[in-house]
């Protein structure tokens, strides 16, 4: 089963990052303080318990607990940061993000089927 995982230092982004050239490679930013953000977590979380595409890594960020990770995330994938917000990386690179509450388990169910 597919689940998150968290990324709390700059190695273990790299690592992610660098691992999107073999699969896509979901980040979900999380502000623990907010509650959008914690309705996000919510849809994330119900999509991964539907049927996520398990050829996808699935990475989260703590934005105010990780802070460097986060802000390094941003300048790396080239995405202004905004919390909540998902950002799909395939070959190291955003393909595709949201942010809000234009992150439910349909928007990520659709774009992660292709």
């Amino acid at each position: 089963m597919a689940a998150l995982k968290r990324i709390t230092s700059i190695e273990e982004l790299t690592e992610a990052m660098e691992d999107s050239v073999h699969g896509p490679l979901l980040l979900f930013k999380h502000s623990t303080r907010c509650p959008i953000s914690s309705g996000a977590h919510r849809e994330v979380e119900a999509y991964l318990s539907q049927s996520p595409n398990e050829a996808v890594t699935y990475g989260v960020i703590y934005v105010v607990e990780d802070r460097g990770v986060s802000n390094a995330a941003a300048e790396r994938l080239g995405v202004k940061h905004e919390s909540p917000q998902a950002i799909l990386v395939k070959n190291e690179q955003a393909v595709w993000h949201t942010s809000h509450s234009d992150i439910t388990s349909e928007a990520l169910e659709g774009i992660l089927a292709e």
